[in-house]
């Protein structure tokens, strides 16, 4: 089973910036059992949003031809109480991009205002992929059409 932590990615700027969305409803299988009074948004589910979107952005900025693996994350800032029953807007930026690793930071937004970020977020590359197999499945998981 794979849990995706965005809907779409709304824009991509190869090398630079990416922008998703999210919707946070309380049918999510994260809400299960989470939390015994009322279901909140664990902060690790937005860590992990960001971190998707922004191994993306890594992963076509480098035509496809490496991977992404999240090794550090330092400067994190999540929210104590969002209820389920909003729309995120995620933000993902790269600083700097090498053949080993890549630092970026990012952030998500609610109706505007910043709710939780990350500072800095190093991946470390995986270079031994197969480039179809991330292309297919960027298009398949990102909700853009190839070639667009």
């Amino acid at each position: 089973m794979r849990f995706l932590y965005y809907d779409k990615i709304n824009n991509i700027d190869k090398g630079s910036s990416i922008t998703g969305i999210k919707t946070f409803t309380l049918s999510e299988e994260f809400f299960r059992r989470h939390f015994k009074k009322q279901a909140l948004v664990p902060g690790v589910i937005y860590i992990e949003a960001m971190a998707q979107l922004l191994g993306w952005l890594i992963i076509y900025s480098h035509d496809f031809k490496l991977s992404a693996v999240m090794s550090l994350v330092e400067g994190a800032a999540m929210p104590p109480d969002l209820r389920p029953g909003f729309t995120a807007e995620i933000h993902g930026e790269i600083i700097s991009t090498s053949r080993r690793d890549s630092l970026g930071r990012a952030w998500i937004t609610v109706e505007g205002e910043k709710v939780a970020s990350m500072d800095r977020i190093i991946y470390s590359h995986v270079q031994k992929v197969n480039s179809e197999d991330l292309l297919h499945l960027f298009y398949y998981y990102s909700g853009i059409r190839a070639g667009s």
